[in-house]
């Protein structure tokens, strides 16, 4: 018998079975032959304090102590790298609704955002925002670091062990896989892009769980061009972005298409319309492609992730919906996630109050 099954080897459950296991029998089922396989491993992340919702900027504003400090892993996973936006004629109103609520952003002229990455065409924008703050994450490392304290705490991570059903008897949970039956007084879904389905089987509440394909390619630069003390840059729009790798460019269409949960795979047509953004905005002219794949993203209808009981199915907690943040969110997230498990959320901090209400299942009812 197991206090806490954890279903999904991803950031999202091998973060929450490290939070948990100081202080429960904790287990995680994955699928896959290893951890963090789909989104995880495939993620480009970076730290980016003043992206997305009111209530994903706050999860990560928690997450930057433990990704700059030593609490995962000494010296912490992140190297300043900041992020650059550009902003077109039409992008007025897309502009103001990302100033509003951040903080630390700096609105420099094209000729300025041309000095801080000369392949920039100055004519194809009027301003851009910089955020010095931003930072590239060093994803194995936060990961490994993540899976090392859930074992030096005693949890039991499982590769190669599918959930075929689950069923609940007497407020215990029955977990069937291909390999054996555990039973479990909690089960969290932490199934990325299987979550939906996974709540299926066990009879929650039908909250819809989006997965959806992100592509990304490398490719080379001409001789001289070394990108390495670029920025991050983007349009604001999130129509493209690229980022530097290892003295090349990551290029991706920021696409978002919809798919059945799967392993992901990049449709050729929307990779090549997105290096065609990226070449518009950029004298970068793309002949070669060095690799390419994809990854899924996870949304629920909100867009917000989804943390906390189900109001219908007994002992069946939610950890998914993270919508490409996973990465970046972990650190605060999971250690939100362990505390309503564990029951030791401060009912007296507002701030992690409204992040409870906000996360919470039961706001689709």
């Amino acid at each position: 018998m197991h206090d806490i099954v954890i279903i999904g080897g991803g950031i999202a459950g091998i973060s929450l079975a490290a939070r948990l296991a100081p202080f429960a029998s904790v287990t995680v089922l994955e699928r896959e032959p290893s951890l963090g396989y789909h989104s995880t491993s495939r993620s480009a992340a970076m730290y980016i304090p003043n992206y997305g919702t009111a209530l994903l900027r706050q999860l990560i504003l928690q997450s930057g102590d433990d990704l700059t400090g030593d609490h995962i892993v000494a010296g912490g996973v992140t190297s300043l790298r900041g992020e650059l936006a550009i902003v077109g004629a039409d992008d007025e109103d897309i502009l103001a609704k990302y100033m509003t609520g951040s903080t630390g952003l700096t609105q420099l002229s094209p000729d300025e955002a041309h000095d801080l990455c000369p392949i920039l065409r100055n004519d194809r924008f009027v301003s851009a925002i910089y955020d010095e703050q931003a930072a590239d994450i060093d994803v194995d490392k936060l990961f490994q670091g993540f899976i090392r304290m859930a074992r030096q705490s005693g949890a039991q991570l499982l590769t190669g062990h599918e959930v075929l059903s689950l069923s609940q008897t007497c407020n215990t949970w029955h977990i069937t896989t291909d390999k054996d039956v555990l039973t479990a007084d909690i089960v969290v879904n932490a199934a990325g892009a299987w979550a939906g389905v996974l709540a299926s089987m066990a009879g929650a509440s039908p909250i819809s769980i989006t997965p959806c394909r992100r592509s990304a390619a490398i490719i080379p630069l001409a001789d001289g061009l070394d990108p390495t003390p670029w920025p991050m840059i983007a349009d604001i729009a999130e129509t493209w972005y690229a980022k530097p790798d290892a003295g090349r460019l990551m290029v991706s269409p920021a696409d978002q298409d919809p798919i059945a949960p799967c392993d992901a795979w990049v449709d050729d047509m929307v990779l090549a319309m997105g290096i065609d953004r990226f070449e518009q905005a950029t004298t970068v002219s793309v002949t070669r492609v060095e690799h390419q794949w994809a990854g899924l993203r996870s949304f629920a209808d909100d867009h917000e992730p989804v943390a906390g009981f189900d109001p219908v199915a007994h002992g069946f907690f939610w950890l998914a919906g993270q919508g490409g943040n996973g990465i970046q969110t972990a650190p605060a997230l999971s250690q939100l996630a362990a505390d309503i498990i564990l029951s030791k959320t401060a009912s007296s901090n507002a701030s992690d109050a409204k992040l409870i209400t906000g996360l919470s299942p039961a706001r689709f009812n």
